[in-house]
């Protein structure tokens, strides 16, 4: 009895450890790490993601931002661990749960940002100054703009645009302002999405002040001035791209990234928005309308 309680004694330090370092890496929410990949939208208009210099420099662009990115995920979780403890699902995240002490998360956050910002340093200064503006764009949202209605819409849009200039700036290649607009535009109709689906849960409001200021009709108003407008600004990037069948594929490609805007669109009315970067994976119709815009796009590109 005397060996068994021993070794019940010794092994539970090692499963705090255990559960400690679990609570870490699920605190810096590697499944967002998705997000991400817009680092490859510029390199890949320009038509140099698959070159092996354009390709390693892309794959340190996204390293560098998925570092970062759970850095601040840590930081935001730490801050954030007394309202989140009365969130239906928040509640759970390991910082909330009490799983991972917020200094310790504060300390890790910390940590994976410096190695973010110095994976950056592989790729050049430019690099490492969009990492370092999506940190403290992050940051403020973190402490300051999500208490702010509409500025805390811009926030989150903005980590978007920052995410596409660092995959530019990576590999050297100028950014047309239509690109700009269509990032900026789509993230912004993506972000209401995102504050509708949780206005339709009334915990979420004591978490989230800034939906005590917005209405069901204001956020699908924001939705559809911007989806109307990503649609044309889309249609003006592809147009001034390329030439022959280039343009021809890439004009194609409007069918179903118009497609997949009105998709996205009808799940946020059913109140699927809350989590944009699973919907993508879990609904069948805009995960194909999505790949044949990918396609249409690299094909567009690739073979003119």
């Amino acid at each position: 009895m005397a060996s068994v309680e021993t070794a019940r004694r010794a092994g539970t330090p090692a499963r705090r450890h255990v559960a400690l370092l679990g609570g870490l890496v699920r605190a810096g929410r590697p499944r967002q790490w998705v997000k991400n990949v817009l680092v490859v939208a510029a390199p890949g208009a320009a038509g140099v993601l698959f070159t092996a210099r354009g390709g390693g420099l892309t794959l340190v662009a996204f390293a560098a931002l998925c570092l970062a990115a759970s850095g601040t995920y840590l930081i935001n979780d730490a801050a954030d661990a007394k309202a989140d403890r009365l969130h239906p699902v928040k509640r759970f995240r390991p910082v909330a749960a009490g799983i991972v002490p917020a200094g310790v998360a504060v300390a890790v956050g910390a940590v994976l940002i410096l190695m973010g910002m110095g994976a950056a340093l592989l790729a050049g200064p430019e690099l490492v100054a969009a990492v370092f503006g999506y940190v403290a764009l992050t940051t403020a949202y973190t402490f300051w703009l999500k208490h702010i209605a509409v500025l805390d819409l811009i926030g989150v849009a903005g980590g978007f645009v920052i995410r596409a200039v660092a995959g530019a700036v990576a590999v050297g290649v100028p950014i047309s302002v239509w690109f700009y607009a269509v990032v900026s535009l789509g993230s912004l109709f993506m972000v209401a999405g995102k504050r509708s689906g949780e206005l339709r849960h009334a915990e979420a409001a004591r978490t989230r002040a800034t939906l005590t200021q917005y209405s069901a009709r204001y956020l699908a108003h924001v939705q559809a001035m911007s989806s109307g407008a990503v649609i044309v600004t889309y249609s003006l990037w592809v147009f001034q791209l390329h030439d022959g069948i280039g343009l021809a594929l890439l004009s194609l490609s409007i069918v179903p990234f118009v497609a997949t805007i009105l998709r996205y669109a009808l799940l946020i009315d059913n109140g699927q928005g809350e989590a944009p970067e699973e919907l993508v994976f879990r609904d069948r119709h805009l995960l194909i309308a999505g790949l044949i815009l990918v396609a249409l796009l690299v094909a567009g590109t690739y073979l003119n």
